[in-house]
């Protein structure tokens, strides 16, 4: 043949994400509406075990599924706009070229180790995901490990990656993570933070890999730049840096800059403290990194017009995932409205009591990470799923740690890879990457992460973990 067969082309990540909003329509009219009574507890809304009863049907209607955009933009909004600031400031620190002059001296002294780069960056981020559950807050480093991964000569792929899955291997592993692991404890009414020894030793195993996952690609990839899985985007990248080197030059490294770099880092250590011990969030966030990104541009020696430039370049090159975030809530929003959500949930736990009693936690698994699809929240999923999973694992004969467990690696494990987790979208908004791209390169690792989440569930009911 003189031709070669054409690909079939990758649907827009647009274009899948609008898909799971009919086909979570079309199931109002199939699945059985029904809800569980639920209760406050400490503050939470929690589900009442045994409540579940079917109510009247809500099926989603042709216009109702087109509403369901604005209202899962309305619902995402304090996360989207937490892109879009968050972009705006960094937009404003890049425009400082504080960021290049610091990086290519960091990579200049660093000579021929560069290649540690990745496995301590990792091990930072994964600190911060083990303690405090960083996810979407750690979006405003991804910018930062892009930039010195490519001064490296591996892709944005890689940079990213150091960022995000180093969070994520902390956030899987849970040992001291407030929002899902110590939620899920409280519900499941066993001492918040017990078995840290076993989920310690899990998390070494999660990370390991990892590390190892990424540094293997890292090194494909600046051996043979062609393996990239973003590879035309790369030279898209690569020529516009040599363009801007070419005016400008490569920045030498100057006392405006070291500036620029206190103020971040202080500004990061201030945004810390507010997490811990005045309950920041995406709001108060946000807040302080506009004024971090004012200050730095002023001290940077930009004019106040070019500060406000590079704010609103900065939110451009982030506004394809940002706006990912809404369109992929929409897909909570239809199943909300259409009252759906704890029939699925209710049909999955009843499967998993036919189950045999040796797969039955890898059944609680399943559960946790289907419904993480519908509840990409951590905590959310845990006031959900928890008080029907407590109980279920007392019917079953499973240790109620056990139960944490199941929900900690279903809810922690598939973030990394499902359309409707906020902080993956944001990740990928930030470093333009498409989300299909990010798929063919993060799937082989969520399965071997599955693997081990499994072997550590069984093997967690054979020695009794408690």
């Amino acid at each position: 043949m003189s031709e070669k067969k054409k690909k079939f082309p990758i649907p827009h990540t647009y274009a899948i994400i609008f898909s799971i909003v009919i086909l979570a329509a079309i199931a109002t009219y199939i699945v059985p509406a029904g809800q569980f009574d639920r209760e406050e507890v400490d503050g939470r809304t929690v589900v009442v075990g045994g409540s579940y009863q079917e109510v009247e049907p809500n099926p989603i209607g042709f216009f109702e599924v087109f509403m369901a955009i604005p209202e899962g933009m309305a619902a995402g909004s304090s996360i989207i706009f937490y892109i879009f600031l968050v972009g705006g400031a960094f937009g404003v620190i890049r425009a400082t070229n504080a960021i290049e002059a610091g990086i290519h001296k960091t990579v200049v002294k660093l000579g021929k180790k560069e290649f540690l780069l990745i496995p301590i960056t990792m091990f930072i981020f994964s600190i911060l995901g083990a303690t405090m559950g960083m996810s979407e807050e750690s979006i405003i480093f991804v910018p930062i490990g892009i930039a010195i991964a490519r001064a490296i000569g591996y892709d944005a792929i890689t940079g990213t990656a150091m960022v995000s899955l180093g969070a994520a291997s902390g956030f899987i592993g849970g040992m001291l993570n407030p929002f899902t692991v110590g939620i899920a404890q409280g519900i499941a009414e066993v001492p918040i933070f017990s078995g840290f020894g076993y989920r310690f030793v899990v998390y070494i195993f999660i990370l390991s890999l990892a590390i190892f996952y990424v540094m293997r690609y890292a090194r494909k990839v600046k051996k043979e730049p062609s393996l990239s899985v973003i590879a035309d985007i790369e030279i898209k990248a690569k020529k516009e840096a040599e363009e801007k080197i070419k005016e400008s030059g490569l920045p030498e490294f100057s006392t405006r800059h070291l500036l620029v770099f206190l103020i971040i880092f202080g500004g990061l250590i201030f945004n810390v403290y507010g997490v811990f011990q005045w309950g920041w969030y995406l709001t108060e966030l946000a807040a302080s990194f506009i004024i971090i990104g004012l200050i730095s541009g002023v001290v940077g020696g930009l004019s106040i017009n070019q500060v406000f430039d590079a704010f609103v370049d900065g939110m451009k090159l982030v506004a394809f995932g940002a706006l990912i975030v809404g369109f992929a809530r929409a897909i909570l929003v239809v199943m909300e409205n259409g009252v759906i959500i704890d029939t699925l949930v209710n049909s999955l736990a009843t499967v998993i009591s036919q189950l045999p009693q040796t797969v039955n936690v890898v059944g609680m698994l399943a559960v946790q990470t289907i419904t993480n699809l519908f509840i990409p929240s951590g905590s959310g999923q845990a006031a959900t799923t928890m008080p029907i999973m407590t109980p279920l694992s007392d019917l079953l004969g499973i240790n109620r740690q056990i139960a944490v467990l199941a929900y900690q690696y279903g809810d922690g494990i598939s973030n990394s890879i499902i359309p409707t987790s906020a902080s993956l979208m944001g990740y990928l908004a930030v470093a333009g990457i498409p989300y299909e791209r990010w798929v063919k390169f993060i799937w082989k690792l969520v399965l071997g992460w599955f693997c081990m989440a499994i072997v550590a569930l069984v093997v967690a009911v054979l020695i009794g973990v408690s």
